[in-house]
């Protein structure tokens, strides 16, 4: 894990956002990427130095947050783009390689009904790279258990697991995997991946009307410190094919979660 990018919205909560994706970096040796995007549309010849301008700004809006930031020698290096989130993040994905998103649930603009706000929620949606939700207040710590709920374990590729298995062997972390059989689900279903089945401790099989609720069944006797899941049309963020919003009565957790990307959907 090398790169790790940080998407600097709007909300008051952007500071320990970026702590925590600092002291999680310095775990891995990881280099910090914090992105701030804008939109000029301005006609040729109005204004031609407009983008620069903006562009500047948010530059300097980004070195505030990051001054007030314990860098404790992480890198922490600012790019800025013109246009829509994901299309940035798929840019710099491109120029650089990110191994990680780490950001936080919802701007604080929105209701407390809502877990995944718009932004957050459109990230999820449609880039494929790995990100990492981290609930306001959290302080990193090394996760000492994780639990890792699904509804089907067919994976295509290994490599989806990379950032889960490189947090098992930076931290020992301790992985129970939880599978949960919804209605409708296929024997092809109950096939776990081997990959998945090497990093696991334990494997729980419940039957519940949603993954989600079988993750509240069995969560206080697992008590993990990380939720992993998995980004699928079928998984715990469907509602996103719908809209751009998860309302906490649809999905919530007050630890960290970690999003791994499957195949492009």
């Amino acid at each position: 894990m090398k790169n790790i990018l940080v998407p600097i919205g709007t909300s008051s909560n952007k500071g320990h956002t970026l702590q925590y994706a600092v002291d999680f970096a310095r775990a891995f040796s990881a280099d910090i990427f914090v992105m701030d995007v804008f939109t000029v549309s301005a006609k040729a010849g109005s204004l031609a130095n407009i983008s620069e301008k903006v562009a500047q700004s948010s530059k300097d809006r980004l070195k505030e947050v990051i001054d007030k930031v314990d860098a404790n020698g992480v890198s922490i290096k600012i790019a800025t783009y013109n246009g829509e989130i994901t299309d940035g993040l798929k840019e710099i994905d491109r120029e650089l390689g990110i191994d990680l998103i780490i950001l936080a649930p919802r701007s604080n603009d929105i209701k407390e009904e809502v877990y995944l706000g718009k932004t957050t929620g459109s990230i999820i949606k449609k880039t494929n790279i790995p990100a990492l939700i981290v609930p306001k207040g959290t302080e990193f710590k090394p996760y000492n258990t994780a639990l890792t709920a699904f509804k089907s374990g067919i994976l295509k590729r290994k490599r989806i697991l990379d950032p889960l298995v490189t947090i098992q062997q930076k931290f020992n972390t301790t992985i129970n995997l939880l599978m949960v059989k919804t209605p409708g689900y296929t024997e092809d279903d109950l096939k776990v991946n081997t990959a998945l089945m090497d990093l696991c401790s334990k494997l729980t099989v419940t039957e519940n009307p949603t993954t989600y609720l079988g993750v509240l069944e069995h969560f206080q006797s697992h008590k993990p410190e990380l939720l992993v899941v998995f980004r699928r049309k079928r998984g715990f963020f469907k509602k996103l094919w719908e809209k751009s919003t998860i309302l906490k009565a649809e999905f919530f957790a007050p630890i960290p979660v970690l999003v791994l990307r499957v195949k492009k959907d």
